[in-house]
């Protein structure tokens, strides 16, 4: 591809950086997001969002190379590399995708939170510990990522010194879940790659 056959050599060389800097955050994006699925275990949408990956950076890395004098063109690439980890990183941090497991770690009696937990549909596990301190709970659930901040709220609402930890979930084979609200009108395109999640 040779954006010369349609753009002026003086709007070119100005407008090429700005390309290639919109471009690079959009692969790399891209690739971020695929690295997601495929620890996800979504083996069809990994694929061809690295064709996309893959695509994007041949066409960008060509027009880096027919421009090999020009610094603003390195500049744009590596600037838009950087920019397009944290544009992937926030993509998928709003995704929200897959399982975690929350492990919660108290002193204090965690009964109201184990009954919000049920009440609200969630599976959870209760044992009773010894840690540094003595005689403490563990309180184990696994929920969609989508809701973590709503259970973190309660968590310190309700054992507001409590330790807990997040870890991803590869795959659940049974469990108690929230049922999720069907969303009228919403198409989901990645529903049927997605099966399980």
């Amino acid at each position: 591809m040779d954006f010369s056959d349609w753009i002026s050599p003086n709007l070119l060389h100005w407008l090429l950086p700005v390309l290639i800097f919109c471009a690079r955050i959009l692969d790399v994006s891209v690739g971020t997001l695929r690295i997601v699925f495929i620890t996800r275990g979504m083996k069809l949408v990994a694929p061809v969002l690295g064709f996309i990956e893959v695509l994007i950076w041949v066409v960008v890395v060509s027009q880096v190379i027919k421009s090999v004098n020009s610094p603003l063109n390195y500049l744009a690439y590596a600037s838009g590399y950087a920019t397009g980890n944290y544009v992937g990183m926030y993509i998928e941090s709003k995704l929200a995708l897959g399982m975690i497991i929350i492990r919660i770690i108290t002193r204090k009696d965690a009964s109201n939170l184990i009954n919000y937990l049920k009440a609200n549909n969630y599976g959870v596990t209760n044992v009773p510990a010894i840690g540094n301190e003595g005689h403490v709970n563990l309180v184990f659930t696994i929920i969609k990522r989508k809701k973590l901040p709503e259970i973190i709220e309660k968590v310190n609402e309700f054992n507001p010194r409590a330790f807990y930890s997040v870890e991803d979930v590869r795959a659940v084979g049974e469990g108690i879940f929230p049922p999720e609200p069907v969303q009228l009108g919403h198409l989901n395109v990645f529903r049927p790659l997605m099966k399980g999640k």
